[in-house]
């Protein structure tokens, strides 16, 4: 398929400037921490920092694997760093935030793939922070159950890993991750009594159909909270775009979501994982209750 390179007008942001920008600006720089918001070039880095909040990245910036489609850095990640938690946990105090969110890149390199390390950090924030709540996206560490419990063991909130794209479009799209693991590790935490979330990108040249059938599988898995949103070309070495998902169809897309029964559906050009990810919460938490 033929795409115009031009942007359509529904992928313009603007640019953030505030006071809160400024502030959550200054502590992640100071703190020297890593962002998924800078790290994965995402298009709501300054809307989400204006609104004093920031997706961490653990673990370090430097991932194991190599999907086609991210703009993280991959090659052989340094050892490491036994004091992230603690600086992690302080700087989601110095924000005053009352949701986080913490991701990490594949560490393959070690051991338990950096499970001990996820467990202390969230911990860490937990100890630091009381009133936050958690959200956690992490990779698939293998499929691996005993891995996942170590997780588990912090308690977080709720509980991410995404799809990322379509079955048909998984192995060509994604490196090592396969789709019926990674739809293993949501039912696994599901089946743990987490409330689990997952997210794909769309504009890859994937039909509706087969978005649907995702939506389908997750659902029947237990996944709560679903978010959709365009797959935006970081570089040249990476995966195309075949298409420019317009705004009616990810408006169909949340009300499919919806009718299925899930608590919350993010779906729209500029979404991402962690997108709104309090309002999601929320959103979930009135639902149940």
């Amino acid at each position: 398929m033929e795409v115009n390179k031009r942007k359509p007008s529904w992928l313009k942001i603007s640019l953030e400037n505030g006071e809160e920008y400024l502030k959550v600006k200054k502590v992640v720089e100071l703190n020297k921490l890593h962002t998924i918001c800078s790290s994965g070039r995402c298009p709501n880095a300054s809307k989400c920092w204006g609104m004093g909040t920031a997706t961490f990245m653990i673990a370090g910036d430097i991932c194991t694997r190599s999907c086609k489609f991210c703009a993280t850095m991959t090659g052989r990640p340094k050892p490491l760093d036994e004091k992230e938690p603690e600086k992690i946990a302080s700087s989601v105090k110095l924000m005053g935030l009352k949701h986080c969110v913490i991701t990490s890149v594949d560490r393959d390199d070690l051991e338990d793939k950096g499970a001990e390390h996820w467990r202390r950090t969230v911990e860490a924030i937990r100890k630091e922070n009381p009133n936050t709540t958690i959200e956690i996206l992490t990779p698939d560490f293998d499929g691996r159950e005993d891995l996942l419990d170590i997780v588990f063991s912090s308690k977080p909130d709720i509980f991410s890993h995404n799809m990322e794209t379509i079955q048909r479009l998984s192995d060509a799209t994604r490196s090592r991750a396969k789709y019926d693991v990674s739809l293993n590790v949501l039912r696994y935490a599901s089946k743990k009594g987490f409330l689990t979330k997952t997210g794909i990108m769309v504009g890859l040249g994937e039909k509706p159909e087969e978005v649907e059938q995702v939506m389908k599988d997750v659902r029947n898995v237990g996944v709560q909270l679903f978010t959709i949103g365009q797959y935006l070309q970081p570089t040249k070495k990476h995966l195309e775009v075949q298409e420019y998902v317009t705004p009616e169809q990810f408006a169909k897309y949340k009300e499919i979501g919806t009718k299925m029964g899930f608590a919350n559906v993010e779906s729209g050009p500029l979404v991402r994982s962690s997108y709104m990810a309090e309002k999601s919460f929320l959103e979930s938490k009135l639902k149940k209750g």
